[in-house]
């Protein structure tokens, strides 16, 4: 399955017979929840899921690392149920325009084992339709996650896919480099690792750029030859964008999931600085 919809696809859905799960996963890192801005209008019928408290468990809890650790399947579940998602749903999932939230829903999901998920190419942004501010109460549906449906890396895994195959670092080319840190407290990238910044991966609009460009990108970036591809970022929800766009260019690839943030929670694991893999 294609793992975008455009908007004018999600419109002629939603009027059709059988209407997708709407989700609103709109973020943004260092700003305020994104409930107030779905209060103030959303695309009708759409669930706010919150990114921080839904979509991802509480770091150092159960050993789970990083700023945004996987969420408890079991509690995930519940969030996806109570939101109206069953194992038959169609389901798609918006952001602001950056698709990283979205694509974090998108990837939960599909690693939780429903299939048939989808992210709204530009967000709402790209959105032409009415917005409403009525909070729905759609029917309890019965979703429930059965993990292992896509890759999953942690650091050690994460460290064997650099030296074996290729591991990809969304952040931005400044952040890999290390001159910069602005959230983790250390800087740099993981040894061996590869620069993939994921604002490359969309247009000025915030569209994902088609199929065959990705493609060509991927491939100049070694994933046309590599036995597996792993994505990180700084706490595993860009990195999911990536995913997204490796998906559209035909190429599966693993999540580390505690991403940069959790690499640097242990002061043993090597940091590479500078523009190559290290």
């Amino acid at each position: 399955m294609n793992p975008i919809i455009s908007a004018p696809e999600l419109a002629a859905e939603l009027a059709g017979p059988r209407p997708p799960v709407l989700l609103d996963v709109r973020y943004q890192l260092g700003a305020p929840p994104g409930r107030p801005a779905y209060e103030a209008g959303h695309i009708p019928g759409a669930v706010y899921v919150d990114l921080d408290s839904e979509l991802a468990g509480t770091p150092g809890a159960g050993g789970r690392g990083g700023r945004h650790p996987l969420p408890d399947v079991a509690e995930f579940g519940a969030v996806m149920r109570r939101a109206g998602v069953s194992a038959s749903s169609r389901v798609v999932a918006y952001d602001g325009g950056q698709g990283w939230a979205a694509a974090r829903a998108w990837w939960l999901l599909r690693w939780a084992g429903h299939q048939d998920v989808q992210v709204l190419d530009g967000g709402l942004e790209a959105w032409r339709g009415e917005l409403s501010t009525a909070t729905p109460t759609p029917p309890v549906g019965d979703f429930t996650p059965r993990p292992g449906a896509l890759p999953l890396l942690d650091a050690d895994g994460a460290a064997e896919l650099a030296r074996t195959g290729l591991l990809l670092d969304a952040r931005a080319a400044e952040r890999y480099r290390g001159d910069v840190e602005p959230i983790d407290p250390v800087a740099g990238h993981i040894p061996g690792a590869v620069s993939a910044p994921t604002m490359e991966n969309v247009d000025g609009e915030g569209r994902f750029l088609p199929a065959e460009a990705l493609a060509a990108r991927f491939k100049t970036l070694g994933a046309a030859d590599a036995p597996q591809v792993g994505v990180y970022c700084g706490s595993g929800v860009s990195a999911a964008q990536q995913i997204v766009a490796l998906e559209i260019a035909g190429i599966r690839a693993a999540l580390y999931a505690g991403s940069w943030s959790d690499w640097v929670s242990d002061s043993t694991r090597p940091v590479a600085k500078g523009p190559d893999r290290g």
